[in-house]
């Protein structure tokens, strides 16, 4: 018998967690199904110092776009006519029998021969299939209705990629124009001010106020230019090191929440992930309580997440969903009326994905608003900064002129 630590979402939408014991993990997750519960993560125990299983550690390594790719690939076979088992196999070989997806759903086979249902298959490939993902999957085998509901699960994410791209792009130009802003003042300073530093030596305090600054800058970026990069690297480790920790996270993640231009876009991110996500487990027959267990796990933000765990505690006293998001969620209060809209309406799951719609275009607008303010402000002081410093130069080098002229 082994010790499985083991994460699972109850009937009532509650996240509980313990340890039992089992002959195997397959055993483990019969036992956990067996009390009414879904399992979302069951790993052995690591006692007496083992490793953990090497596989587990590189399931990290398949992106994104190869679990987009094989979703809506295997919805087209299965909707062709494909039996599972079968699909699986045509998409391992166009995987590449070497390749590190392909293992993986070799795995998935063997398990699915073994007798575990497709949903429990890709919850054992340790965290490849997000929980949002096999819950869907298992939505679709218990309705029988796993090619569709696997396209729509492709749909969205893809969707979610073409937001993430979408912002990534965004923010390309602006990660540029600061990356030559900082090199060329660098350059500056480390290399073309010191070439000046014999002409000006004699000079002493005769030199311009703005000259001395410029020069003792150059002077200490080239003394202590290491110390400053350490600084830099050590501040990022620091941080870091602090948004791996619950507690300091959680306080960074409530004053980017307070920032004014950030908060307001962090919050449209969140509220169209968490109405997208809900949207569509609600769609494909999960209930309610349980899907908002589900969706905390696709929230980033911290504050918003643990909020959460208030809203499934008012969802079970019997409330509706609008008011215990208006809140604990500190969502925009267009998406929290749309949502109180689906309810009375008795639309919630299309009116959850339009709204996503509508904040991810919103979000784009209210990001392509602030870059257009930031690139004309970062272009600006680049070039205050270098007017000031040659400036300072040449207003040294005439007083240079003018004392050899007497």
């Amino acid at each position: 018998m082994a010790s499985f630590l083991y994460k699972a979402v109850g009937a009532d939408g509650e996240i509980v967690e313990g340890e039992l014991q089992a002959v195997s993990r397959d055993h483990a997750v019969n036992q956990i199904h067996l009390k009414g519960q879904v399992p979302i993560r069951v790993i052995e125990s690591q006692q007496k110092g083992n490793r953990a299983p090497r596989r587990r550690l590189r399931r990290s390594k398949v992106p994104t776009e190869q679990i987009a790719s094989f979703t809506r690939e295997l919805s087209t076979l299965l909707k062709s006519g494909q039996p599972l088992d079968g699909a699986l196999s045509i998409l391992t070989t166009i995987a590449g029998e070497s390749s590190l997806f392909s293992q993986h759903l070799t795995s998935i086979r063997d398990s699915l021969k073994s007798g575990n249902s497709f949903a429990d298959a890709l919850g054992k490939e340790g965290g490849l299939f997000s929980n949002f993902y096999v819950q869907m999957v298992r939505a679709g085998e218990s309705g029988g209705a796993l090619e569709s509901v696997l396209a729509r699960l492709s749909m969205h994410l893809e969707r979610s990629k073409e937001v993430r791209s979408s912002l990534i792009s965004a923010l390309i130009y602006p990660a540029i124009l600061l990356f030559v802003a900082i090199t060329s003042i660098l350059i500056l300073l480390t290399y073309v001010i010191p070439q000046f530093s014999e002409l000006f030596s004699d000079m002493g305090e005769a030199l311009p106020l703005s000259t001395r600054i410029t020069m003792g800058m150059a002077a200490l970026l080239q003394d202590y230019g290491w110390v400053l990069a350490l600084f830099v690297i050590a501040l990022i480790f620091f941080f870091k090191w602090q948004m791996g920790q619950r507690v300091s996270a959680k306080r960074w993640h409530a004053r980017f929440l307070g920032l004014p231009v950030i908060g307001p876009i962090i919050k449209q991110v969140e509220a169209a992930r968490f109405c997208r996500t809900l949207g569509t487990l609600l769609e494909n027959g999960v209930p309610l309580l349980k899907s908002v267990a589900i969706v905390k796990g696709t929230i980033s933000n911290h504050v918003i997440a643990d909020g959460m765990d208030q809203v499934v505690s008012n969802l079970k006293s019997g409330q509706r969903l609008a008011d215990p998001l208006t809140e604990h969620a500190q969502f925009p209060l267009f998406a929290l009326q749309m949502i109180r809209v689906g309810e009375e309406s008795g639309q919630l799951e299309p009116m959850l994905m339009q709204t996503a719609e509508i904040l991810d275009q919103e979000t784009q607008t209210l990001i392509k608003r602030a870059l257009s303010l930031v690139e004309p402000i970062m272009i600006l002081f680049l070039g205050l900064i270098i007017a000031g410093v040659v400036m300072s130069i040449l207003v040294a080098i005439l007083g240079v002129n003018s004392l050899v002229a007497l």
